[in-house]
């Protein structure tokens, strides 16, 4: 990159030495600490010291700061990645205590060196944190000081100062002229050249940024060259990365240009011999198809992913299934009915379990496509398939993405289908399972009504509330409330709250407590006198429960009971005669979390 790339003027290799004690003159004593960390043996020192530069800052003064103090953190970048990588994010944020965006270029000259650091983290921050100042910079500073930065990073000797430099052209050309975007454009071309594959890697992930900025006719004359250079690339990790960037050319290209510039490099990125840069393709596959545009080519593709499903990598595979539901809008409602039958089939009897869970999480994109009767035959039995599958995960991605079936073929035919594999996985020895059925089954019984709920899913539900994990029972709850919601108070209070409260008698103490837990969750959706006539003489029998858990719990639900009461002027009262008496007999129990859960209830009632 021919452009002049000796120091900006102002900037020098040795500054002055910076006199921190001269900085605490004034009522901050805490500046001398700082300045002892910032010399310290001690990393964490260190690292605490630069957390507070801004303190140091702020009582020098932007002058000082500027000529002195920035000089000093560049003359004494330390070795110590983790202390490099903190000074290349604080001074990406330090622009206000230099004098303000005229002065950011101050900065660029610690930030160049971190830039060319071993450690990537560290080059990674302090690319991230010029560009950050790129954007407070005007167009004279971007050419007097960032450009000459640019060009020395791209012409340095060791590989990390060109990488580092390839993260700064897209950054940098929208704020320059015509003559020093030519220069740029040069410029990130011999990054691509590079013998180095870290380079030309470095070039191919910032190609993306890049063409976003370029003028279209540059699109043509720079960047699609450059893609096709590093897309045949000899070496892998540099291919794979170019799936990006020949996704945002495709978003800047008409019809015709995608088919006759990036037709034969898609081709060939589909069908590369390197597995990782088919699973990129894979990856964002759906991306590459609908930017290119182009009908015929698009069709053609469709038999590019069915071959991706084929794939001898599970991650292609898996890949791939990601990306079912915008693949179907790739062709013919028809054609991809037809088409995907089979590899379908393949999927659900994969090897792999990850590929199975990733089908199971995508496959009901696919219903809209098929259609209700297309559904039922053809991914109906599919669904069955992978509900019974031995992976929890697969079962419980199937169980999670329900509702998308449900909406193309209705919860009749759904139910009729997977109802009994749907009750059976209830009792799946993985937690995550069953609590993915409990939050399902709200919407089932919404849609299949009172009398099949009760005959089929009311025992089961009723079985949640004794599971062993408590993330099941909690769900189960919850679940009861939903109920009541969708079937009235009427059907809890003669159907669920009287399995509830005999739970109240169970010798197992986590049975009782589930039994507060329930009517404390569904009390809000039921009337007060149900609370009165048989929710409260259940509560105050569990008041002198031998258990100090139990009875907390009491207090705790003597409050949203309370609030439940006063709905009613009938029940209001109920509150003076039985809820207050309770909690102040709690309030002297032998427990200390007891007493300390009454007191806090009786302070909620009285202050709500």
């Amino acid at each position: 990159m021919s452009v002049d790339s000796a120091p900006p003027s102002g900037q020098t290799t040795g500054g002055p030495h910076f006199d921190f004690q001269d900085a605490q003159t004034g009522d901050l004593g805490v500046l001398a600490a700082i300045a002892d960390a910032m010399k310290s043996d001690s990393l964490a020192d260190r690292l605490e010291s630069l957390k507070r530069l801004s303190v140091l800052a702020l009582a020098i003064g932007e002058e000082r700061t500027r000529e002195e103090l920035i000089p000093f953190l560049d003359e004494s970048i330390d070795d110590e990645d983790e202390l490099l990588l903190s000074l290349a994010e604080v001074l990406g944020d330090f622009v206000q205590y230099v004098g303000g965006p005229k002065y950011a270029y101050v900065l660029l000259r610690p930030l160049e060196n971190l830039a060319a650091a071993e450690e990537t983290v560290v080059r990674d921050k302090a690319v991230e944190s010029i560009n950050k100042l790129v954007e407070l910079m005007d167009q004279p500073q971007v050419e007097e000081y960032l450009i000459p930065c640019v060009a020395r990073l791209s012409a340095g000797e060791w590989f990390t100062s060109r990488s580092s430099a390839a993260g700064l052209y897209a950054a940098a050309y929208g704020k320059v002229t015509d003559a020093i975007q030519s220069k740029l454009r040069a410029g990130y071309e011999a990054l691509c050249k590079d013998d180095t594959p870290m380079i030309r890697r470095a070039a191919a992930s910032n190609l993306e940024a890049l063409v976003a900025r370029i003028e279209k006719d540059h699109v043509l004359s720079f960047a699609i060259p450059n893609f096709r250079r590093l897309a045949d690339d000899d070496q892998d990790s540099v291919r794979l990365l170019t799936v990006e960037p020949l996704v945002a050319i495709a978003k800047r290209l008409t019809i015709d240009e995608c088919k006759q510039h990036l037709g034969e490099s898609v081709q060939r990125l589909c069908v590369d011999k390197s597995w990782r840069v088919r699973y990129m393709v894979a990856d964002h596959f759906v991306a590459i198809a609908t930017n290119i545009k182009d009908r015929e080519l698009q069709e053609e593709l469709v038999n590019v992913a069915i071959a991706l499903m084929h794939d001898n990598e599970a991650e292609v595979r898996g890949a791939i299934c990601t990306q079912m539901d915008g693949l179907a809008d790739l062709a013919a409602p028809e054609a991809i009915v037809a088409r995907l039958q089979a590899p379908l089939q393949e999927l659900v009897e994969d090897p792999s379990q990850h590929v199975r869970a990733t089908l199971g999480k995508h496959i009901g994109s696919l219903c809209r496509v098929f259609g209700k009767e297309g559904t039922i035959e053809h991914l109906l039995p599919l669904l069955l398939r992978l509900l019974k599958d031995s992976f929890p995960d697969v079962r419980l991605n199937i169980i999670s993405k329900l509702d998308a079936v449900d909406n193309v073929v209705g919860i009749d035919s759904l139910s009729q289908s997977l109802l009994p594999a749907i009750v059976e996985l209830a009792e799946d020895k993985q937690w995550r399972v069953r609590l993915a059925i409990i939050e399902y089954v709200p919407l089932i019984a919404s849609q299949l009504g009172m009398q099949f709920f009760d005959e089929q899913l009311s025992n089961l539900c009723m079985s949640w509330l004794g599971d062993p994990v408590y993330s099941i029972r909690e769900a189960a709850t919850v679940n009861l409330k939903k109920l009541t919601d969708v079937f009235g108070v009427d059907w809890a209070r003669a159907t669920i709250i009287p399995k509830i409260l005999a739970m109240a008698n169970h010798p197992n103490y986590l049975y009782r407590m589930t039994t507060i837990f329930a009517i404390t969750t569904i009390a809000p959706s039921v009337t007060p006198e149900i609370v009165r006539d048989l929710i409260l003489p259940s509560l105050e029998g569990l008041v002198n429960d031998p258990i100090p858990n139990i009875r907390f719990n009491v207090a705790k639900s003597l409050e949203p009971l309370t609030m439940a009461l006063r709905k009613s002027p009938e029940t209001a009262p109920l509150e003076g005669t039985i809820i207050r008496p309770t909690l102040a007999r709690l309030e002297e129990d032998r427990d200390p979390d007891v007493r300390f859960f009454a007191s806090r209830s009786l302070m909620a009632i009285s202050s709500a």
